[in-house]
Protein backbone atom coordinates (compact mmCIF):
# COMPACT_ATOMS: atom_id res chain seq x y z
CA UNK A 1 0.00 0.00 0.00
CA UNK A 2 1.19 3.55 -0.57
CA UNK A 3 2.30 5.76 2.16
CA UNK A 4 -0.58 8.51 3.07
CA UNK A 5 0.44 11.57 1.22
CA UNK A 6 1.59 10.17 -2.51
CA UNK A 7 1.33 13.05 -5.21
CA UNK A 8 -0.69 13.08 -8.15
CA UNK A 9 -0.69 15.52 -11.23
CA UNK A 10 -3.58 18.32 -11.43
CA UNK A 11 -6.73 17.99 -12.73
CA UNK A 12 -8.82 21.23 -14.98
CA UNK A 13 -11.54 22.14 -13.30
CA UNK A 14 -14.11 20.26 -11.85
CA UNK A 15 -18.06 20.28 -10.85
CA UNK A 16 -19.42 23.27 -8.13
CA UNK A 17 -20.77 21.63 -5.34
CA UNK A 18 -21.36 24.76 -3.21
CA UNK A 19 -22.80 27.92 -3.60
CA UNK A 20 -19.70 29.91 -3.54
CA UNK A 21 -17.51 29.74 -6.43
CA UNK A 22 -15.93 26.38 -7.80
CA UNK A 23 -12.32 25.28 -6.89
CA UNK A 24 -10.28 23.62 -8.89
CA UNK A 25 -9.77 19.78 -9.29
CA UNK A 26 -6.17 19.02 -8.39
CA UNK A 27 -3.78 16.40 -7.81
CA UNK A 28 -3.72 13.76 -5.83
CA UNK A 29 -1.57 14.57 -2.37
CA UNK A 30 -2.20 15.14 1.66
CA UNK A 31 -2.51 18.79 2.99
CA UNK A 32 0.87 19.07 4.38
CA UNK A 33 2.13 22.13 3.64
CA UNK A 34 -0.86 24.13 4.43
CA UNK A 35 -1.56 26.62 7.60
CA UNK A 36 -2.32 24.34 10.40
CA UNK A 37 -5.66 23.07 11.22
CA UNK A 38 -8.07 24.47 13.95
CA UNK A 39 -10.88 22.75 15.96
CA UNK A 40 -13.52 24.17 18.36
CA UNK A 41 -14.70 21.84 20.75
CA UNK A 42 -18.14 20.86 20.69
CA UNK A 43 -18.70 19.90 23.97
CA UNK A 44 -17.32 18.40 27.75
CA UNK A 45 -14.40 20.15 29.18
CA UNK A 46 -13.09 21.95 26.45
CA UNK A 47 -14.77 25.26 26.28
CA UNK A 48 -16.46 25.48 23.03
CA UNK A 49 -15.55 29.41 22.41
CA UNK A 50 -12.14 27.97 22.62
CA UNK A 51 -9.91 28.13 19.89
CA UNK A 52 -7.68 25.23 19.79
CA UNK A 53 -4.40 25.34 17.60
CA UNK A 54 -2.87 21.87 16.70
CA UNK A 55 0.89 23.47 16.70
CA UNK A 56 2.73 27.00 16.12
CA UNK A 57 1.96 28.84 12.73
CA UNK A 58 -0.99 30.70 11.28
CA UNK A 59 -4.53 29.86 12.27
CA UNK A 60 -6.86 29.03 9.21
CA UNK A 61 -9.11 31.48 7.53
CA UNK A 62 -12.70 31.19 8.52
CA UNK A 63 -13.20 30.82 4.61
CA UNK A 64 -9.84 29.78 3.21
CA UNK A 65 -8.21 31.32 0.53
CA UNK A 66 -7.16 28.90 -2.47
CA UNK A 67 -3.72 30.80 -3.29
CA UNK A 68 -2.98 29.50 0.25
CA UNK A 69 -5.05 27.04 1.55
CA UNK A 70 -5.56 24.62 -1.21
CA UNK A 71 -3.31 22.20 -1.10
CA UNK A 72 -3.15 19.79 -4.18
CA UNK A 73 -6.45 17.12 -3.91
CA UNK A 74 -8.05 14.91 -6.06
CA UNK A 75 -12.34 15.40 -6.70
CA UNK A 76 -14.64 17.91 -8.00
CA UNK A 77 -14.09 20.67 -4.90
CA UNK A 78 -16.13 23.17 -3.70
CA UNK A 79 -15.77 26.10 -1.18
CA UNK A 80 -16.97 28.00 1.47
CA UNK A 81 -18.04 26.45 5.05
CA UNK A 82 -15.88 25.29 8.25
CA UNK A 83 -15.60 22.60 10.72
CA UNK A 84 -16.26 23.28 14.15
CA UNK A 85 -17.64 21.71 17.28
CA UNK A 86 -20.96 21.57 17.22
CA UNK A 87 -24.08 20.27 19.48
CA UNK A 88 -25.33 17.21 18.56
CA UNK A 89 -28.25 17.86 15.76
CA UNK A 90 -31.52 16.39 16.59
CA UNK A 91 -32.52 13.10 15.64
CA UNK A 92 -28.90 12.10 15.78
CA UNK A 93 -26.61 10.82 12.52
CA UNK A 94 -27.60 9.49 9.26
CA UNK A 95 -27.63 5.75 9.74
CA UNK A 96 -26.48 4.13 6.71
CA UNK A 97 -29.25 1.11 5.45
CA UNK A 98 -26.01 -0.92 5.63
CA UNK A 99 -26.04 -2.03 9.26
CA UNK A 100 -23.21 -2.50 11.63
CA UNK A 101 -23.94 -6.24 11.60
CA UNK A 102 -23.57 -6.38 7.72
CA UNK A 103 -20.12 -4.10 8.10
CA UNK A 104 -18.62 -6.74 10.23
CA UNK A 105 -19.24 -9.52 7.72
CA UNK A 106 -16.08 -8.59 5.51
CA UNK A 107 -14.29 -11.82 3.98
CA UNK A 108 -11.13 -11.00 2.75
CA UNK A 109 -8.75 -8.32 2.02
CA UNK A 110 -8.63 -7.34 -1.64
CA UNK A 111 -5.25 -5.51 -2.30
CA UNK A 112 -6.15 -2.28 -4.51
CA UNK A 113 -3.38 -2.14 -7.69
CA UNK A 114 -4.74 1.43 -9.06
CA UNK A 115 -7.17 4.20 -8.12
CA UNK A 116 -8.85 5.27 -10.33
CA UNK A 117 -10.67 9.42 -10.76
CA UNK A 118 -13.67 10.37 -12.99
CA UNK A 119 -14.35 14.15 -12.29
CA UNK A 120 -17.41 13.87 -13.37
CA UNK A 121 -18.40 10.42 -12.40
CA UNK A 122 -17.91 7.03 -13.88
CA UNK A 123 -21.33 6.27 -16.24
CA UNK A 124 -22.47 2.72 -16.03
CA UNK A 125 -20.79 1.84 -19.53
CA UNK A 126 -17.13 2.90 -18.26
CA UNK A 127 -18.10 0.47 -15.32
CA UNK A 128 -18.58 -2.18 -17.14
CA UNK A 129 -15.49 -1.68 -19.60
CA UNK A 130 -13.59 -1.44 -16.52
CA UNK A 131 -14.67 -4.83 -15.24
CA UNK A 132 -14.03 -6.58 -18.66
CA UNK A 133 -10.23 -5.88 -18.61
CA UNK A 134 -8.55 -8.71 -18.78
CA UNK A 135 -7.03 -9.57 -15.02
CA UNK A 136 -9.44 -7.37 -12.89
CA UNK A 137 -10.80 -9.60 -10.44
CA UNK A 138 -12.33 -6.65 -7.85
CA UNK A 139 -13.82 -3.24 -8.21
CA UNK A 140 -14.93 -0.84 -6.50
CA UNK A 141 -16.65 2.77 -6.82
CA UNK A 142 -17.23 5.25 -4.65
CA UNK A 143 -18.37 8.76 -4.05
CA UNK A 144 -16.71 11.67 -3.30
CA UNK A 145 -15.81 15.37 -3.44
CA UNK A 146 -13.29 18.46 -1.89
CA UNK A 147 -15.10 20.04 0.91
CA UNK A 148 -14.20 22.36 3.20
CA UNK A 149 -13.52 21.47 6.69
CA UNK A 150 -11.83 23.92 9.34
CA UNK A 151 -11.05 26.56 6.94
CA UNK A 152 -9.74 23.91 4.93
CA UNK A 153 -9.99 21.78 2.03
CA UNK A 154 -10.48 17.90 2.39
CA UNK A 155 -11.32 15.37 0.44
CA UNK A 156 -14.43 13.01 1.85
CA UNK A 157 -15.48 9.98 0.11
CA UNK A 158 -19.32 8.38 0.40
CA UNK A 159 -18.29 4.63 0.73
CA UNK A 160 -20.43 1.39 1.43
CA UNK A 161 -18.56 0.12 4.90
CA UNK A 162 -19.68 -3.40 4.45
CA UNK A 163 -17.74 -3.51 0.59
CA UNK A 164 -15.42 -0.73 1.21
CA UNK A 165 -13.70 -2.31 4.16
CA UNK A 166 -12.15 -5.09 2.61
CA UNK A 167 -9.81 -2.64 0.73
CA UNK A 168 -8.25 -0.96 3.40
CA UNK A 169 -5.09 -2.18 5.66
CA UNK A 170 -5.74 -5.73 7.82
CA UNK A 171 -5.40 -3.51 10.97
CA UNK A 172 -8.37 -1.38 10.03
CA UNK A 173 -10.49 -3.53 8.36
CA UNK A 174 -10.55 -5.83 11.54
CA UNK A 175 -11.57 -2.30 13.73
CA UNK A 176 -15.09 -3.35 14.76
CA UNK A 177 -15.73 0.20 16.07
CA UNK A 178 -14.58 1.77 13.12
CA UNK A 179 -17.04 0.34 11.16
CA UNK A 180 -19.93 0.51 13.09
CA UNK A 181 -19.38 4.09 13.72
CA UNK A 182 -18.95 4.96 9.97
CA UNK A 183 -22.68 2.76 9.62
CA UNK A 184 -23.81 4.47 12.01
CA UNK A 185 -23.92 7.75 10.41
CA UNK A 186 -20.65 9.17 11.61
CA UNK A 187 -18.19 10.21 9.71
CA UNK A 188 -14.73 8.61 10.41
CA UNK A 189 -10.42 10.06 9.00
CA UNK A 190 -7.77 9.14 8.08
CA UNK A 191 -4.98 9.60 10.71
CA UNK A 192 -3.34 12.65 9.27
CA UNK A 193 -6.25 13.89 9.15
CA UNK A 194 -7.63 13.67 12.59
CA UNK A 195 -4.38 15.05 13.81
CA UNK A 196 -4.52 17.91 11.55
CA UNK A 197 -7.86 18.91 12.04
CA UNK A 198 -7.81 18.52 16.02
CA UNK A 199 -10.65 15.72 15.36
CA UNK A 200 -12.08 14.26 18.64
CA UNK A 201 -13.92 11.36 18.90
CA UNK A 202 -18.02 12.37 19.89
CA UNK A 203 -17.83 15.68 18.75
CA UNK A 204 -19.99 17.06 16.34
CA UNK A 205 -18.84 18.94 13.18
CA UNK A 206 -20.22 21.12 10.01
CA UNK A 207 -19.45 19.61 6.73
CA UNK A 208 -20.00 21.86 4.15
CA UNK A 209 -20.31 20.53 0.78
CA UNK A 210 -23.51 21.18 -1.75
CA UNK A 211 -25.48 21.28 1.77
CA UNK A 212 -24.16 21.74 5.65
CA UNK A 213 -24.60 18.89 7.91
CA UNK A 214 -23.66 18.35 11.45
CA UNK A 215 -21.89 14.82 11.60
CA UNK A 216 -20.55 13.27 14.56
CA UNK A 217 -16.67 12.10 14.56
CA UNK A 218 -16.31 8.87 15.01
CA UNK A 219 -12.98 7.13 14.72
CA UNK A 220 -9.47 7.38 13.27
CA UNK A 221 -7.60 4.65 11.39
CA UNK A 222 -4.92 3.90 8.39
CA UNK A 223 -6.58 4.22 5.26
CA UNK A 224 -3.91 3.43 3.19
CA UNK A 225 -5.01 5.18 0.59
CA UNK A 226 -3.32 8.58 -0.75
CA UNK A 227 -5.53 12.00 -0.37
CA UNK A 228 -8.13 10.47 1.09
CA UNK A 229 -9.44 12.74 4.74
CA UNK A 230 -12.59 11.71 5.32
CA UNK A 231 -14.97 8.84 4.73
CA UNK A 232 -18.56 9.03 5.19
CA UNK A 233 -21.62 6.33 4.57
CA UNK A 234 -23.60 6.73 1.55
CA UNK A 235 -27.11 7.93 3.60
CA UNK A 236 -24.58 11.18 4.57
CA UNK A 237 -22.81 11.41 1.08
CA UNK A 238 -26.14 12.11 -0.74
CA UNK A 239 -26.93 14.27 1.85
CA UNK A 240 -23.84 16.61 0.96
CA UNK A 241 -24.15 16.58 -2.26
CA UNK A 242 -20.79 14.19 -3.32
CA UNK A 243 -20.65 13.55 -6.66
CA UNK A 244 -21.63 9.88 -7.85
CA UNK A 245 -19.21 7.05 -8.83
CA UNK A 246 -16.26 9.73 -8.97
CA UNK A 247 -13.99 7.48 -7.95
CA UNK A 248 -12.48 3.77 -7.84
CA UNK A 249 -10.24 0.87 -6.65
CA UNK A 250 -9.35 -1.47 -8.82
CA UNK A 251 -7.39 -4.91 -7.83
CA UNK A 252 -5.91 -6.90 -10.48
CA UNK A 253 -3.02 -9.24 -9.04
CA UNK A 254 -0.63 -10.52 -11.57
CA UNK A 255 -1.37 -8.41 -14.42
CA UNK A 256 1.23 -5.71 -16.10
CA UNK A 257 0.95 -2.46 -14.41
CA UNK A 258 1.98 -0.90 -17.34
CA UNK A 259 -0.25 -2.73 -19.63
CA UNK A 260 -3.18 -2.60 -17.05
CA UNK A 261 -2.85 1.20 -16.27
CA UNK A 262 -3.05 1.71 -20.22
CA UNK A 263 -6.18 -0.12 -20.69
CA UNK A 264 -7.63 1.63 -17.98
CA UNK A 265 -6.78 5.07 -19.43
CA UNK A 266 -8.16 4.44 -22.77
CA UNK A 267 -11.72 3.82 -20.59
CA UNK A 268 -11.54 6.61 -18.53
CA UNK A 269 -10.22 8.82 -21.54
CA UNK A 270 -8.91 12.03 -21.71
CA UNK A 271 -9.98 13.58 -18.27
CA UNK A 272 -9.35 10.91 -15.55
CA UNK A 273 -6.72 10.26 -13.77
CA UNK A 274 -4.92 6.54 -12.65
CA UNK A 275 -2.80 6.66 -9.43
CA UNK A 276 -0.51 3.38 -9.25
CA UNK A 277 -1.01 1.63 -5.48
CA UNK A 278 0.53 -1.72 -5.90
CA UNK A 279 4.16 -1.13 -4.19
CA UNK A 280 7.63 -3.04 -3.96
CA UNK A 281 7.84 -5.30 -1.00
CA UNK A 282 11.35 -4.46 0.37
CA UNK A 283 13.86 -6.75 0.10
CA UNK A 284 16.45 -7.19 3.54
CA UNK A 285 20.25 -7.55 3.07
CA UNK A 286 21.56 -9.18 6.16
CA UNK A 287 25.34 -10.21 6.65
CA UNK A 288 26.17 -14.03 6.00
CA UNK A 289 26.16 -15.88 9.41
CA UNK A 290 24.58 -13.38 11.88
CA UNK A 291 22.34 -15.25 14.02
CA UNK A 292 18.57 -13.97 14.69
CA UNK A 293 17.80 -12.44 18.15
CA UNK A 294 14.38 -11.69 17.57
CA UNK A 295 11.36 -12.69 15.27
CA UNK A 296 11.63 -10.10 13.05
CA UNK A 297 15.27 -10.59 12.47
CA UNK A 298 14.92 -14.20 11.81
CA UNK A 299 12.67 -13.01 8.86
CA UNK A 300 14.50 -10.83 7.36
CA UNK A 301 17.79 -13.18 7.87
CA UNK A 302 15.87 -16.50 6.08
CA UNK A 303 14.44 -14.60 3.88
CA UNK A 304 18.21 -12.74 2.85
CA UNK A 305 19.70 -16.30 3.17
CA UNK A 306 17.78 -19.19 1.85
CA UNK A 307 15.59 -17.23 -0.76
CA UNK A 308 17.27 -13.67 -2.23
CA UNK A 309 14.52 -11.82 -3.75
CA UNK A 310 11.95 -12.26 -1.52
CA UNK A 311 10.64 -10.18 0.69
CA UNK A 312 10.96 -11.19 4.50
CA UNK A 313 7.83 -9.32 5.18
CA UNK A 314 5.35 -12.01 3.37
CA UNK A 315 7.82 -14.60 5.74
CA UNK A 316 6.53 -12.03 8.45
CA UNK A 317 2.76 -12.32 7.43
CA UNK A 318 2.97 -15.74 7.04
CA UNK A 319 4.26 -16.62 10.60
CA UNK A 320 1.98 -14.09 12.24
CA UNK A 321 -1.03 -15.40 10.74
CA UNK A 322 0.13 -19.36 10.93
CA UNK A 323 1.39 -19.31 14.65
CA UNK A 324 1.17 -15.43 16.11
CA UNK A 325 5.00 -15.87 15.96
CA UNK A 326 5.02 -19.27 17.68
CA UNK A 327 2.34 -18.33 20.50
CA UNK A 328 0.60 -21.05 19.03
CA UNK A 329 2.88 -24.03 17.52
CA UNK A 330 -0.38 -27.18 17.23
CA UNK A 331 -0.97 -29.29 15.88
CA UNK A 332 -3.74 -27.58 14.17
CA UNK A 333 -7.08 -29.64 12.79
CA UNK A 334 -5.35 -30.42 10.36
CA UNK A 335 -2.08 -31.76 12.16
CA UNK A 336 0.25 -28.79 11.50
CA UNK A 337 3.00 -27.96 13.25
CA UNK A 338 5.60 -25.45 14.40
CA UNK A 339 5.77 -21.78 14.10
CA UNK A 340 5.26 -21.48 10.06
CA UNK A 341 2.52 -24.46 11.11
CA UNK A 342 3.92 -27.35 8.61
CA UNK A 343 2.28 -30.60 7.59
CA UNK A 344 4.45 -33.47 8.63
CA UNK A 345 4.91 -35.00 4.76
CA UNK A 346 5.49 -31.35 3.92
CA UNK A 347 8.03 -31.06 6.37
CA UNK A 348 9.43 -34.53 5.37
CA UNK A 349 10.32 -33.32 1.96
CA UNK A 350 11.11 -28.91 2.91
CA UNK A 351 12.48 -29.09 6.25
CA UNK A 352 16.27 -27.84 6.95
CA UNK A 353 18.82 -26.88 9.92
CA UNK A 354 19.16 -22.96 9.78
CA UNK A 355 21.75 -20.70 10.64
CA UNK A 356 23.98 -23.19 11.93
CA UNK A 357 22.04 -25.98 13.47
CA UNK A 358 23.03 -29.11 13.65
CA UNK A 359 20.81 -32.68 13.61
CA UNK A 360 17.51 -33.31 12.65
CA UNK A 361 15.65 -30.36 11.23
CA UNK A 362 12.80 -29.33 14.37
CA UNK A 363 9.65 -28.18 12.72
CA UNK A 364 9.12 -26.58 16.15
CA UNK A 365 12.48 -24.59 16.86
CA UNK A 366 12.04 -21.06 14.70
CA UNK A 367 15.53 -21.10 13.53
CA UNK A 368 14.38 -24.45 11.27
CA UNK A 369 10.56 -23.86 10.87
CA UNK A 370 10.98 -20.25 9.18
CA UNK A 371 14.11 -20.82 7.13
CA UNK A 372 12.52 -23.97 6.02
CA UNK A 373 9.06 -21.84 4.91
CA UNK A 374 11.58 -19.26 2.83
CA UNK A 375 12.58 -22.45 0.99
CA UNK A 376 9.60 -23.95 0.09
CA UNK A 377 8.26 -20.70 -0.97
CA UNK A 378 11.19 -20.41 -3.45
CA UNK A 379 11.11 -23.44 -5.30
CA UNK A 380 7.91 -22.58 -5.79
CA UNK A 381 8.91 -19.02 -7.45
CA UNK A 382 8.28 -16.22 -4.63
CA UNK A 383 11.25 -14.33 -5.59
CA UNK A 384 9.91 -13.24 -8.86
CA UNK A 385 7.69 -11.65 -7.43
CA UNK A 386 4.22 -10.65 -8.86
CA UNK A 387 2.11 -13.62 -9.54
CA UNK A 388 4.88 -15.83 -8.74
CA UNK A 389 4.61 -14.85 -5.33
CA UNK A 390 0.85 -14.90 -5.59
CA UNK A 391 0.88 -18.39 -6.87
CA UNK A 392 3.85 -19.76 -4.20
CA UNK A 393 1.34 -18.40 -0.70
CA UNK A 394 -1.51 -19.85 -2.79
CA UNK A 395 0.70 -23.26 -2.77
CA UNK A 396 1.38 -22.28 1.07
CA UNK A 397 -2.67 -22.19 1.65
CA UNK A 398 -4.29 -23.20 -1.05
CA UNK A 399 -7.09 -20.20 -0.39
CA UNK A 400 -7.22 -16.80 -2.42
CA UNK A 401 -8.41 -14.98 1.05
CA UNK A 402 -5.24 -16.63 2.40
CA UNK A 403 -2.54 -15.23 0.14
CA UNK A 404 -4.98 -11.53 0.32
CA UNK A 405 -4.31 -11.63 3.27
CA UNK A 406 -0.77 -12.32 3.41
CA UNK A 407 0.20 -9.63 0.78
CA UNK A 408 -1.97 -7.07 2.96
CA UNK A 409 -0.30 -7.72 6.18
CA UNK A 410 3.20 -7.91 4.24
CA UNK A 411 2.40 -4.62 2.93
CA UNK A 412 1.48 -3.48 6.68
CA UNK A 413 4.74 -4.48 8.02
CA UNK A 414 6.43 -3.02 5.24
CA UNK A 415 4.80 0.43 6.25
CA UNK A 416 5.94 -0.39 9.80
CA UNK A 417 9.13 -1.10 9.64
CA UNK A 418 11.03 0.30 7.37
Amino acid sequence: MPAEGSRMGTFPAGRRIAAVSAAAVLGLALHTSAPVATHLAGHGSRNAATLAVRTSGPTSPARPEPAQNAAPGWLPGGAGGHLTGSPPPTGGGAASPINARQASAFRQIILPDLLIVAPKGLNRQQIAELRKITGVRNMITFDGAQITAGGRYVNVIGVNPATFRSWVPLRTASDQQFWTALSDGDFVASLPARDRLRLWPGDYYRLVGATEQVVRFGLADRLGLSGVDLLVNQAVSAKLGLVRRVAGLISAPGVSLSVLTKKVKSVLGPTGKVEVLRGQLPVAAVPAGTRPASYLQLFKASAAQYCPGLSWTVLAAIGQIESADGTNIGPSSAGALGPMQFLPSTWALWGIDGFGDTGPPNVLNPYDAVPSAARLLCADGAAAGGRSLYNAIFDYNHADWYVNEVLALAAQYAADYR
